[in-house]
């Protein structure tokens, strides 16, 4: 049976509709994890991409399920990563149990006891030189952050323009290099290259949340995603006020379900209809 990763993103993949149709037959009893969050995706990514308009209402609920929090768990480990601010690994979520671990989290989750904690940055070297910051949660908040992202990811996928690659499962710079070569073979040879300067730190948070609510009205879900975005930092051994930077994170959740959704309006907003962007 394929595992999460191999699952991902075959919601709007046209040679995954077999896949689908025996995945949907089965019972929920039958399911692995991966295929009950699997099937939970698909119907996501179908709503949004039926209705464009479409607000969605009830997802909280689903994101502390136990399959669900199983499921990011899974992603949490395979990243590893380092502890957060309070010191808690990987390692001693495993010592302590998982099993009971996320059945707690799931209790905070349920009766809304959960609270992100601070994010505790670190400067790691770049390879042209000089230093980037990188805000590392703890794995608690990243576990949340990967249940919510699963929750997330297929809404926002299907209101990505087919020529982005950037941010997106399943989609890398050596597919967007393929498609640049196909325009050119077509004769297209003027390419304008452009990077965007401190992606990660320029976002403005006001109209990043506008363009979620687009999408999502839980306020539930709306509230855990404006906790994340103004966490305290702790660095150089002090607290900081709320991050009025958006750091990267360890967990990828800044760079996909969050950035990688404002970057399709910001490209939109300065497109010209005859250009082929990649």
């Amino acid at each position: 049976m394929e595992d999460q990763s191999k699952l991902r993103n075959k919601y709007h993949q046209k040679d995954g509709a077999e896949q689908q149709l025996a995945l949907f037959s089965k019972k929920k009893g039958e399911m692995s994890d991966a295929e009950r969050v699997f099937s939970l995706q698909c119907k996501l990514y179908q709503k949004a991409k039926q209705e464009k308009r479409y607000r969605f209402y009830v997802l909280y609920d689903k994101l502390f399920q136990k399959h669900m929090l199983r499921e990011a768990w899974a992603s949490v480990k395979a990243n590893q990563g380092t502890p957060g601010i309070d010191g808690v690994s990987i390692s001693d979520v495993e010592h302590q149990g998982v099993t009971d671990y996320l059945s707690a989290l799931g209790e905070e989750l349920r009766t809304k006891r959960y609270r992100t904690q601070a994010v505790k940055r670190v400067m790691i070297p770049k390879a042209n030189g000089g230093e980037r910051p990188l805000g590392i949660p703890t794995v608690k908040d990243r576990i949340v952050q990967s249940a919510c992202k699963l929750l997330l990811e297929p809404i926002f996928e299907a209101d990505f323009e087919e020529s982005s690659y950037g941010f997106r499962p399943e989609r890398s710079s050596a597919d967007a290099l393929g498609a640049i070569k196909g325009y050119l073979k077509e004769g297209k040879s003027e390419v304008l290259d452009a990077d965007l300067s401190k992606y990660f730190d320029t976002i403005p948070h006001d109209k990043l949340l506008i363009g979620l609510k687009e999408r999502i009205s839980d306020r539930r879900i709306l509230d855990l995603i404006h906790q994340w975005l103004k966490a305290p930092i702790y660095e150089d051994g002090e607290f900081k006020g709320g991050k009025k930077k958006n750091s990267r994170n360890a967990t990828g959740w800044s760079d996909l379900s969050l950035t990688g959704q404002y970057l399709p309006e910001l490209i939109r907003s300065d497109r010209e209809p005859s250009n082929e962007y990649v």
